[in-house]
């Protein structure tokens, strides 16, 4: 129970970072503007559209008296717009973070300095970094999507259903939006998805203490846009303590794309890769 407080914690202490540092948090908002404006349009879009959508779906009831065809088309409407405003919520965290990857970098890295130690560089293309987080972010709501099927599934069990799978539900969200949130600093550290799986799971308490309050208020995507710098800098500050706690950076386990791609920036005295050094010109 204790992580949970101190997972909290980490949130808070990134708001007040952020707070402290109004010009990063003025920085850290325009991701998060741009993909609100995005998602606003779809769902313009999507008030014009769904109509024709459904009836293109549901030929059939052409013939259907009044007022079966109006009862069922309006139902399939109002499930068109619960599964674009479920999508909206599970996809806005890594949207705002691929359209804000260059973004939220420099904020992690800015976080990271005022802090102190090292700051860990990528060493990586601008275009290979949105790759690499692009193709993570799949993987990720891949594994969310699975979660929320099983979950829809139970959530038909009497009592159960209605109470307990709700709040599994919230868990899952949350623990992988923190995925999503420190992946920011731990890529910048040479860690692939694989390993901060592990790394996250050694502290789960921690990571939903920190994932599933910004679970609930990421519900409004409004809301989101305003604390997500704030996220970034508190989960850039967890996963500095994770990777402390776990032995420091890593590095023959480190990913592929991270070691390559430093590399190439970053030599040691012996010609053998370093990406973890930062620079010291």
């Amino acid at each position: 129970m204790r992580d949970l407080g101190v997972g909290f914690g980490y949130l808070i202490k990134g708001q007040r970072w952020v707070g402290r540092h109004g010009r990063w948090f003025g920085f850290g908002l325009l991701p998060g503007l741009v993909t609100l404006v995005l998602y606003v349009a779809a769902f313009v879009g999507l008030g014009y559209g769904a109509d024709d959508l459904v009836g293109w779906a549901t030929p059939f009831a052409d013939d259907w008296s009044s007022p079966w065809q109006g009862l069922l088309r309006t139902t399939l409407t109002v499930l068109v717009f619960g599964l674009g405003l479920f999508l909206a919520v599970i996809t806005f965290t890594a949207v705002t973070l691929l359209v804000g990857q260059p973004f939220y970098e420099s904020l992690s890295e800015q976080v990271d300095r005022t802090e102190g130690g090292e700051v860990p560089e990528s060493g990586l293309p601008l275009w290979r970094e949105l790759w690499i987080s692009a193709r993570d972010s799949v993987r990720v709501l891949v594994r969310v999507g699975l979660y929320s099927a099983l979950l829809f599934a139970l959530g038909f069990v009497p009592v159960v259903g209605q109470t307990v799978i709700p709040a599994i539900g919230f868990c899952v969200t949350g623990y992988f939006l923190a995925e999503e949130l420190t992946a920011v600093a731990l890529q910048r550290r040479g860690m692939e998805l694989r390993k901060r799986l592990v790394l996250l799971r050694s502290r789960r308490a921690l990571v939903l203490g920190f994932g599933v309050p910004l679970a609930l208020v990421f519900l409004i995507p409004f809301v989101a846009v305003f604390l997500m710098p704030g996220a970034v800098a508190g989960a850039t500050l967890l996963a500095r303590d994770l990777v402390q706690a776990d032995g420091g950076a890593p590095d023959d386990t480190a990913g592929d794309d991270a070691a390559d791609g430093a590399g190439d920036r970053a030599r040691g005295g012996n010609g053998a890769p370093n990406p973890y050094a930062p620079d010291r010109d």
